[in-house]
């Protein structure tokens, strides 16, 4: 992925290129300075090796309605299989977005309780509560991936790779049969 680094206050977009040769370029809302959303939620759930959440979801198939096809041939039935990739994995697409958000506030509150504040974020379901450690490293992978943006001159890109075996879908599941 390349997430371009327009002027400020401009809508950006990112090039999503697929290791099936599909190529999509996604919204990406008004940049800035700051780091995009969307790079925090890659950022996070690269650091907590989501395999199931947003970026996971994309490599799997999923084409959200933000994203329009750049090049590329869609295998055959593309849009039903996004459709239900998304059925099926909506409460993880939803957990990797509250996880985006957590670390995002945690890293902006530097010094702050994390376990206070864990317990805080996902009271109503601990059980998705993220380990601490992985809260730590996410937090420094933030930091860094601040660091290399702010680096990224106006009318340049930030490029990123997110590891194939990180899906969502039927290569997922037929890696885990084999195990």
């Amino acid at each position: 992925m390349t997430f371009d680094r327009p002027a400020d206050h401009v809508w950006g977009s990112i090039l999503i290129e697929r290791d099936d040769g599909v190529v999509y370029r996604m919204n990406a809302g008004p940049i800035t300075a700051e780091l995009p959303h969307d790079l925090v939620h890659f950022t996070v759930e690269d650091a907590m090796r989501v395999p199931d959440g947003i970026w996971g979801a994309i490599a799997g198939g999923v084409v959200f309605k933000s994203m329009n096809h750049q090049s590329g041939r869609r295998p055959p039935h593309a849009a039903e299989r996004s459709a239900r990739l998304i059925r099926e994995y909506r409460d993880r697409i939803q957990h990797a977005e509250l996880l985006g958000g957590f670390v995002e506030a945690a890293a902006a509150e530097p010094g702050a309780d994390l376990r206070k504040l864990t317990s805080q974020w996902f009271a109503t379901r601990p059980e998705d509560a993220p380990p601490i450690e992985a809260v730590r490293a996410a937090i420094e992978a933030l930091r860094v991936a601040a660091e290399r943006w702010r680096a990224v001159p106006v009318g340049g890109g930030l490029t990123v790779e997110w590891p194939a075996f990180r899906s969502v879908g039927e290569r997922r599941a037929a890696r885990r049969s084999t195990r």
